[in-house]
């Protein structure tokens, strides 16, 4: 199984994101994590296709856009067009889940569903074949730095079993509190992609922050 890792940049320094993103890329991470929250569907109010327009120059990096808005169909349009690769949004935001994820792909982007811990599996029974990616959140969404979910786990692997079922190529992303001590046991589970924000840009040296995770993913 190959392994991703995605920095969220909600941890990075907005100061100079640009260049963070282009420093966490290139100390060996694949994708660029892009947490949206809008203050109404989450209590936090981050970033939107502005922001996703003016780092897109700096990577050649997939960038995942996380939509924690409500509603979620008006926004998408705007940030395949800033350069997002792909799109996930949760289900709890959207009133038609199929057609939300049917606008994803029609505006060219991989398409992708949140669950949020307390949120149920069951969406998936109806909509596998339009997926490109299953995000599980392994805290509640609205804020980094929050610490892992144990129950997560056992989320993960039903996700994994329901994929795997399916025969068909999705990701399966989690999201909260993954760190170097807790990845191997989260890709265990299942997960193939792996948003890290604090355990990221917290430390000195993104590189060898990543080289952890990866020796740990490798074992």
């Amino acid at each position: 199984m190959a392994f991703r890792i995605a920095p969220s940049i909600l941890s990075a320094d907005f100061a100079r994101l640009g260049e963070e993103v282009s420093s966490v890329i290139s100390a060996g991470a694949d994708i660029v994590h892009f947490d949206v929250m809008d203050n109404h569907y989450v209590p936090n109010l981050t970033v939107g296709p502005l922001v996703c327009a003016a780092i897109r120059p700096h990577t050649q990096a997939p960038i995942d856009v996380h939509l924690m808005v409500k509603p979620v169909d008006r926004l998408v349009p705007d940030f395949a067009k800033a350069g997002a690769n792909i799109i996930s949004f949760h289900p709890e935001a959207s009133e038609h889940v199929d057609r939300t994820l049917q606008l994803i792909r029609d505006h060219g982007c991989k398409a992708g569903l949140v669950f949020n811990p307390a949120t149920p599996l069951n969406y998936l029974d109806h909509v596998m074949d339009r997926l490109d990616l299953i995000l599980i959140m392994s805290v509640n969404p609205g804020f980094g730095g929050q610490s892992f979910i144990p129950s997560a786990l056992p989320k993960l692997r039903e996700a994994r079993r329901r994929i795997d079922a399916s025969g068909r190529d999705i990701w399966l992303e989690v999201d909260g509190g993954v760190k170097v001590d807790n990845i191997r046991a989260v890709a265990e589970a299942g997960a193939d992609t792996f948003v890290a924000g604090s355990a990221i840009f917290s430390t000195p040296d993104y590189r060898a922050t990543i080289a952890a995770m990866r020796a740990e993913l490798a074992r």
